[in-house]
């Protein structure tokens, strides 16, 4: 239950607020940070002494895979998975195991742990939403929501093609509402939908088969409709090519199709009060920069083309990315894109699955495991890297593993660690593949982030770049009251020691969730209520209308009925849509 709470003399980094460890207190009252405390409202309030640590608001993930189908048979596929990380039963939480693919109760109370109070699950198939927000909803004390994969779908494709964008809309419109998703996906765009004939797509102006539209068609129309709309967050993009020597330079011309798109976010809410502009502005989201940053023409002379796309990056305002970065170990990687995971199957042996979802999208699932003695392995732990140190403006940039592929998010201490300490760069490199050192520039790279710049990585550029700012990574009065204390003393810390830093992020002192402790120095003390965003689209009746017949009558390619297809409210834990209207 939401209380009141006083968070006194912590050192407080709110990026959103330009707040840089200034100490201060935090006041929370009802689930919401408020200016300040009556004397009533003292006379019950739960105090915190935060001297010596850092407070910032709660970490927002926009980009894990935590939930749904895929990730089931990531669990599923897995046993050797589930042995070497578990959880048993107390009291108040229940047991859970998977190292890499969690449980869902498992992976709630991980993210709780470290400071973590949302996550958006980054790819939900529309067939399959039901069991995505069924998982969503088990999964405790995070709030949440997931983006609809729609770069392959045959509604979709067949107008862009005949270029009727009022039906586009209004069918994108209804997908949302229809399967209380929050923000568009798009996963190697025309390329998935081919590899149900067995093929791929090599170039942005290949038409694919039987549709004949092409990847920069897809981009340039779905960007456009994102804005039509007035969706809250850009076009999340996996481009294509992933995974392939070379393919840097396809994702960095993918990247120029929207450059003139203006974003356009149109959402009734209430704003938290924040002194930069908490609106996006950016009109493509690219997911994972890692995996869409490969170099070279071969495995043989692979190296990083990182600084192909940072450059780019640097130089242009319309873009924002993910790093996907790579801790080494185990991992599980699942993605939508099936013709990539086929080509790792072929490259490892390992066992895989790979689906396709009717007349939407597909998957693939893969046990894998990064070693510093690989060579590529080890360049594309120094490229995950490279892709947050090398963009100038960390606003331009968030923190991910991708979790599960580059490796499960509970990694994310470590990550930091790399980022904050160039000796821990160093060190790291000192156990790697040469490789590391030969193909990448990572080694000449000095930089080291700061508490402030960890803050808007980690909390501030996610909940912004995602249309969540209104009251998510931020510390400004009306936000929820979201908050993660770590005993970190950014007046004794010493990057050096960067062994205190991975400690420090492990686990909070205290995570506090809408005005509730809920986990205090690695234990989880309280189940908060969560909730679940979709986007509530209005568009034009009889556009709508019109598109239904079309869907009705194609609904005859589907194993699943009609009537059977929406995902009702009462699958989601506590249903909280944000009403977006689109441009009449």
């Amino acid at each position: 239950m939401a209380g009141t709470i006083a968070i006194k003399n912590g050192y407080v980094y709110d990026p959103l607020n330009d707040i840089n460890g200034e100490m201060m207190d935090i006041f929370i009252k009802d689930g919401k940070v408020v200016t300040e405390l009556s004397g009533a409202d003292m006379k019950d309030v739960k105090e915190i002494d935060a001297k010596g640590k850092t407070v910032m608001p709660g970490g927002v993930d926009s980009h894990s895979h935590v939930a749904g189908a895929k990730v089931n048979v990531g669990r599923m596929m897995r046993p050797e998975d589930h042995y070497k990380f578990y959880q048993k039963k107390t009291p108040l939480t229940h047991s859970g195991c998977g190292y890499s693919v969690p449980s869902v109760y498992l992976g709630g109370y991980e993210y709780s742990k470290m400071g973590y109070t949302t996550v958006f699950e980054a790819a939900v198939p529309p067939m399959e939403a039901r069991h995505t927000h069924e998982e969503m909803r088990s999964t405790p004390m995070l709030d949440m929501g997931g983006y609809l994969v729609l770069g392959n779908n045959w509604f979709l494709m067949r107008y862009l093609k005949e270029g009727d964008i009022d039906k586009a809309a209004a069918y994108v419109s209804w997908m949302m509402r229809t399967h209380k998703t929050y923000g568009i996906k798009c996963v190697n765009p025309a390329g998935v939908e081919n590899w149900g004939w067995g093929e791929n797509i090599g170039a942005l102006d290949q038409a694919n088969i039987h549709f004949e539209v092409t990847p920069e068609e897809i981009i340039k129309g779905l960007t456009e409709l994102n804005e039509k709309l007035g969706i809250p967050m850009p076009v999340h993009l996996h481009a294509n090519n992933l995974g392939h020597p070379g393919c840097w330079e396809i994702t960095r011309d993918s990247l120029k199709i929207p450059k003139n798109v203006k974003a356009k976010p149109n959402m009734d809410v209430e704003w938290a009060e924040t002194k930069k502009n908490a609106k996006r502005h950016e009109s493509v989201y690219l997911t994972h920069c890692q995996f869409n940053a490969f170099g070279g023409t071969s495995w043989r002379d692979f190296e990083s083309g990182v600084k192909g796309i940072t450059d780019y990056v640097n130089s242009n305002d319309h873009i924002v990315f993910d790093s996907g970065c790579v801790p080494f170990g185990d991992a599980t990687v699942m993605t939508g894109d099936g013709p990539a995971i086929h080509d790792l199957y072929v490259l490892t042996g390992h066992k895989w699955s790979n689906t396709d979802v009717e007349c939407e999208c597909g998957s693939g699932v893969l046990p894998f495991e990064y070693f510093k003695s690989n060579p590529v392995h080890s360049v594309q732990w120094a490229m995950g890297l490279e892709t947050l140190l090398y963009v100038k403006d960390a606003w331009k940039t968030i923190m991910t593993t991708d979790s599960p592929n580059g490796g499960p998010f509970i990694k994310y201490p470590l990550v930091i660690a790399w980022l904050m300490s160039n000796k821990a760069r160093q060190d790291t490199f000192a156990e790697c593949h040469k490789w590391a050192q030969d193909r990448t520039d990572l080694g000449a790279e000095t930089r080291e982030m700061d508490l402030f710049e960890i803050a808007t990585i980690t909390r501030a550029n996610p909940a912004r770049t995602i249309g969540m700012s209104y009251r998510k990574g931020t510390l400004g009065v009306g936000a929820d009251g979201d908050v993660a204390i770590y005993d970190i003393d950014p007046k004794k810390l010493e990057v050096a020691d960067y062994e205190s830093i991975i400690r420090g992020f492990e686990n909070t002192a205290y995570t506090i969730k809408a005005g509730e402790v809920v986990s205090q120095m690695g234990e989880i003390v309280a189940i908060p209520e969560k909730n679940t965003f979709y986007s509530d689209i209005a568009t034009d009746a009889d556009d709508e209308k019109s598109m239904l017949q079309d869907v009705k009558k194609w609904f005859k390619y589907y194993t699943l009925g009609f009537d059977r297809y929406p995902t009702p409210e009462k699958y989601l834990a506590n249903p909280t849509p944000i009403q977006v209207n689109a441009e009449k």
